[in-house]
Parts: C-alpha cells; structure tokens; sequence
C-alpha cells in the first residue's frame, strides 16, 4: 500500500486531496441547504435553475471525482504518452488548478445558497483569468498526443502543425486571460468577456490548423 502511495505524484495527491474537501464540505453544510438550491445564473447574475439539496451538495464532489479518474488515466492510457511525459509538469500544474478553479466555484454556490448573496460573475472573473493564462502557458509546451491540447485532424497529422497552431493558441489563450478580468470592472458584460474569447480561440484554432496544413502539406 505504501509503494501505491509512493507511486503517485505529487499532482494526484493534492488533487485527492481537493476531493475530499469537496466531500467533506458536502457532507457539513447539507443539513442547513435549502431544499431547492440556485445551480445556474443567467447572462444578468440571476438564478434561472435550481437542483434538489442532494445535488446541490453533493453535484460538484461527484463531478470533480469523475474528473480526477479521467486525469489520472489519461497520461497513462494515451498512445502517445511518452509525449505527455515531456510537458507532464506543465500539466500536472493545469490539473491542479482546474481542480482548485472547481474548488472555488462550488464554494460560491454554496455560500450564495446559505444567503450570503453576491456578484457571481465577477467574483468568478478572476478565476477565469488564471485558468485561461495558464492554460496558454500549457499550450507553450503541449507536445503531440491524443488527450490533451488542440486535438484537430491537421493537428494530429502533422508535428509542424501541432506546434504552430499551439503556440498561436497560447498567445490567444494567455490575452483571454486578460480579457476576462475586464468583467471585474464591467460586470454587466463579464460574461461576454469569459465566453468569446474560449469561442473564438476554439474555432481560429481549428481554421488556423487546416490552413496551416494546406500551406505546408498541399491541397491534397
């Protein structure tokens, strides 16, 4: 069992970790829930959906357990994983703040639900900020495999297009960053300054790679 625990890294701990606050804080602050709990806000800040007291506490812990399954197996599984191994410290600090990013998110919920209401919007401007920038730090060093990163047919084809359409996308991604801390200041468009930027990226990404590989590659 030690050996086990010796085995994992230091990103799967913490993650586990994170887990388990998400769980614990579950299971304390369930039995003071509403019955009907806010779980989705509008373009405006307002609630437009509610969930059951279970879910409510207990949607986010289940989903981040989900998640750390999937991202413990993907670098093992990938056919490419060698690659992933050449960047795994950059991912390995992705999955840890994608995991505090969740973290944050279900404890806004959840003190909003406890009547402590707020802005969510802009409270979560700043998280979108970090998550964004350092998912461009990432794309920096993403090398070619099947799990992580701008996953394209062009792309996947060509290690010439990999690497120029990921280090468009981390100029893109770290200037996302930036743009979704405007809604700090113009929180009545912070939504629109968290979810363009994550559109546009994702549909010149995929432009720029077809291009790409017809420029260098042939029309064929």
């Amino acid at each position: 069992m030690s050996k086990k625990i010796m085995n994992l890294r230091k990103s799967e701990i913490i993650i586990t970790l994170l887990i388990i606050v998400s769980f614990a804080t579950g299971a304390s602050i369930y039995p003071v829930l509403p019955n009907q709990v806010a779980s989705h806000w509008n373009m405006q800040g307002e609630v437009d959906g509610y969930m059951s007291r279970f879910w409510g506490a207990f949607f986010m812990p289940i989903l981040s357990l989900a998640m750390g399954i999937l991202f413990y197996a993907v670098p093992r599984i990938d056919p490419k994983r060698k690659n992933i191994e050449k960047f795994r410290v950059y991912f390995d600090g992705f999955i840890i703040i994608m995991f505090l990013f969740l973290l944050y998110l279900y404890l806004l919920t959840i003190v909003w639900n406890l009547g402590y209401q707020f802005e969510l919007i802009i409270a979560l401007s700043p998280a979108f900020a970090v998550l964004y920038y350092y998912v461009g730090i990432l794309m920096s060093y993403a090398r070619p495999n099947w799990s992580i990163g701008i996953r394209t047919p062009w792309t996947l084809s060509s290690a010439l297009v990999w690497d120029k359409t990921h280090d468009l996308s981390a100029k893109l991604f770290r200037l996302a960053g930036l743009f979704a801390l405007v809604g700090i200041i113009l929180p009545s468009y912070a939504f629109l300054f968290i979810v363009i930027p994550a559109l546009i990226i994702s549909v010149t990404a995929m432009l720029y790679s077809y291009l790409e590989y017809r420029k260098i590659h042939g029309k064929s």
